[in-house]
């Protein structure tokens, strides 16, 4: 042998070579009820995330309808922002697997600037460590509630562990090194057109490994097939019925017949009055049969019913109000109230002064329990301080 391959051996090589790669090709697709699954409960998660981030960053949040297809890191690369932030979401309950969330570095910076009470215009400078934290926060109530979503979808529970968010140069990262393992292969990406009112209009994009969609797809398909069994009518009988002609005068005396009582032969009812078994003498008249004696007469009158009144009792005892005298409630003084936003918190230091929103010597309002009950001034006595009452609030007042 000149250590050269025969045609037949070169051919069974090729063979194995494209069933191998076939193999592959498989494991890494989805089918048509697979995708469609997929982007029906990422269309529902995301819906109710939109909602989460509304509630966040008080603007309007629009999230459009999926779209479900493979990728590979080499399309991330080539179709995304650089730099940008990788958000990665475990599942704890109900569901085994990841996925990967992915924003633009300038939708982070408006979204956490909208969180800290700004309008969305401070975006200059780097990323830092007090943007990702933010950013985390805000997935994490929006793939929460996200969560929630798929546990009806699902008929379980379903959680997530807190996310972590850490910022990917794409430049820097071209070949794939230092990423999830899912991402150094094909897996399934879902885009979604994000608008956050006139500030953000850009593309939100999850990241599925194979496996982990189609554990969702037969989740979901189980959890939608499983409806409850519904009572099947009795069949209707459409055949034509058979008209009975009307009983004859001796048919409807049948049934009295067989109601009366069957009596032995030879018997004679009038033996017990003292009269020959051939029956009564002659010239005498028959008595009636027991069924047959005419019924006596009932005296009937309607029943009448006692009137309804309500009844005053001599007995009823006033209310104690004693019993109720130890019960301990519980006494505010509110000197003034007033709002600041979450950048203007953060910015407290000692020595900083909060306005109220009430005038200097204007009364201040006493509650009890919660409950606006009285207006009065403020007083020292000895070391602590008091209040004195100088108004009790009536009802007619409070409404």
């Amino acid at each position: 042998m000149d250590g050269m391959l025969s045609q037949e051996e070169i051919n069974a090589l090729l063979n194995g070579m494209s069933t191998e790669s076939s193999d592959s090709a498989v494991n890494e697709t989805l089918t048509d009820a697979e995708k469609d699954a997929i982007g029906e409960i990422s269309n529902i998660s995301m819906g109710t995330a939109a909602t989460t981030l509304f509630s966040l960053v008080n603007q309007r949040v629009n999230i459009t309808t999926p779209v479900v297809e493979y990728a590979t890191w080499k399309d991330i690369v080539n179709s995304y922002d650089k730099p940008c932030v990788f958000i990665q979401i475990y599942y704890e309950d109900g569901l085994d697997g990841n996925n990967i969330l992915i924003l633009k570095e300038t939708d982070v910076k408006v979204i956490t600037d909208l969180m800290m009470g700004g309008d969305g215009s401070n975006i200059s400078g780097e990323l830092t460590e007090l943007h990702l934290s933010a950013i985390s926060e805000a997935m994490n109530q929006m793939m929460g509630s996200a969560a929630t979503s798929i546990s009806s979808m699902l008929e379980k529970r379903v959680n997530i562990s807190p996310p972590s968010s850490a910022v990917v140069d794409l430049y820097e990262n071209m070949n794939g090194e230092n990423i999830a393992d899912f991402l150094k292969g094909n897996f399934v990406r879902v885009s979604f057109h994000m608008e956050i009112g006139d500030l953000v209009d850009s593309v939100l994009m999850q990241l599925y490994p194979f496996d982990f969609a189609r554990d969702l797809y037969k989740q979901f398909v189980h959890a939608t097939s499983m409806e409850p069994d519904i009572p099947t009518r009795p069949p209707v009988d459409n055949a034509p019925k058979k008209t009975q002609a009307p009983p004859t005068p001796a048919q409807m005396q049948q049934p009295q017949q067989a109601m009366m009582p069957q009596q032995p032969q030879g018997y004679n009812p009038y033996a017990n009055m003292g009269y020959p078994p051939q029956g009564m003498p002659q010239g005498m008249p028959q008595p009636m049969p027991y069924m047959m004696q005419p019924m006596q007469d009932v005296n009937v009158q309607p029943v009448q019913f006692a009137p309804f009144s309500p009844m005053i009792s001599g007995m009823v005892q006033p209310e104690n109000i004693d019993l109720l005298m130890d019960v301990p409630l519980e006494v505010t003084v509110e000197l003034g109230r007033t709002s600041k936003s979450i950048k203007e918190i953060l910015d407290f230091s000692p020595g900083t002064i909060i306005e109220l929103n009430r005038l200097a010597g204007e009364p201040i309002d006493v509650l009890v329990n919660g409950k606006f009950v009285a207006k009065g001034e403020v007083v020292v006595m000895e070391e602590a301080f008091g209040i004195r009452v100088t108004e009790i609030v009536k009802q007619k007042q409070l409404n």
